[in-house]
């Protein structure tokens, strides 16, 4: 196999050489104080799928993934549907309520803005959880019924394509966290961990778009593989109940009436409270909404609120938290 690693490589050398993968080898299940055994020996004794593990190794450390269907011959589905599942718990149970912690460490909780900031998090976090608890409930459970020879209803790219887009809105909801942050909160005694903070929040944003892409691409790859093989085989049908995920735009002067917007929103009413304020159509204030997302690139209340306290569209003691 082609790749960076082998199975005949240290394991130590694995990690030693991109810290990263310490996170990636807890993911397969794979612990510390493995001394100086191969890669082959250390996944053997964990029981993992060595060409799977060396697979992903590869597949995170080479950008040039032009050979997806040659790095598929080495996948073990089952192996790597687990590994995905042990990201989900990693980033959902650890890594996202680590960061908040931190966040709130590093913040003066008596501002109105640091209030909003977390509450943007909190926003954030849930639409990762969202998008994950779709994928387990799902995704992979349509897979499982692939491995299992059998032929759901749906076919992957429909039971993909319900929440397509989602991977690219949760890197533009931590690209617009950062971006508030970095522009808006005031420096304060805490500087230092706040830029902590926020380096956790680049580096999960990383480790992130690395797992989007690696769903999107390699995983997706092996489903659709083993699909076509069950279809060709004439694997039994089965019915897949799936629900829909709904799907989550510089530089441009605010109007007066999208400023208003703005601070309406800022206020806690909703799109239809909106309208009927200002005496407009519920479309037209999505309309407004889509322009000012377009504009400003913000997209959440939170983020608007900010945004609103910081040029002084709205006063602090009139926004609703």
């Amino acid at each position: 196999m082609s790749g960076r690693y082998h199975g005949s490589d240290p394991m130590s050398d694995v990690i030693s050489d991109d810290y990263r993968m310490l996170q990636m080898i807890t993911r397969f299940g794979i612990t510390l104080g493995f001394g100086d055994k191969t890669v082959s020996e250390t996944c053997k004794e964990a029981g993992v799928d060595t060409d799977t593990f060396l697979t992903v190794v590869n597949f995170l450390k080479d950008t040039n993934h032009a050979h997806i269907n040659e790095m598929v011959e080495h996948i073990q589905l089952p192996s790597l549907l687990l590994y995905l599942q042990n990201s989900h718990s990693y980033f959902i149970d650890y890594r996202l309520p680590a960061i908040r912690r931190k966040l709130i460490q590093a913040i003066d909780m008596r501002s109105q803005i640091a209030m909003l900031i977390v509450k943007f998090y909190d926003e954030y976090a849930a639409e990762v959880g969202r998008h994950m608890q779709y994928e387990n409930t799902c995704v992979h459970p349509h897979v499982e019924a692939l491995l299992q020879g059998r032929l759901p209803q749906e076919r992957f790219s429909t039971v993909v394509g319900h929440h397509e887009g989602s991977h690219s809105s949760i890197e533009k909801s931590l690209t617009e966290l950062k971006s508030i942050i970095i522009k808006y909160y005031p420096n304060d005694q805490n500087a230092t961990l706040l830029g902590d903070a926020l380096m956790d929040i680049y580096m999960v944003e990383e480790d992130l778009l690395n797992h989007c892409h690696l769903e999107d691409t390699l995983f997706a790859a092996c489903v659709r593989r083993l699909e076509l093989d069950v279809m060709e085989s004439g694997g039994e049908p089965e019915s897949m109940v799936t629900e829909s995920e709904p799907n989550v735009s510089s530089g441009e002067e605010l109007s007066e009436r999208e400023r208003e917007v703005i601070r309406l929103v800022a206020m806690g009413l909703s799109n239809k409270e909106i309208a009927e304020h200002m005496f407009i159509a519920v479309n037209t204030v999505m309309t407004h909404r889509r322009n000012i997302s377009r504009k400003l690139d913000i997209h959440a209340a939170a983020g608007l609120t900010i945004y609103a306290i910081v040029n002084g569209i709205i006063n602090v003691e009139d926004v609703k938290l």
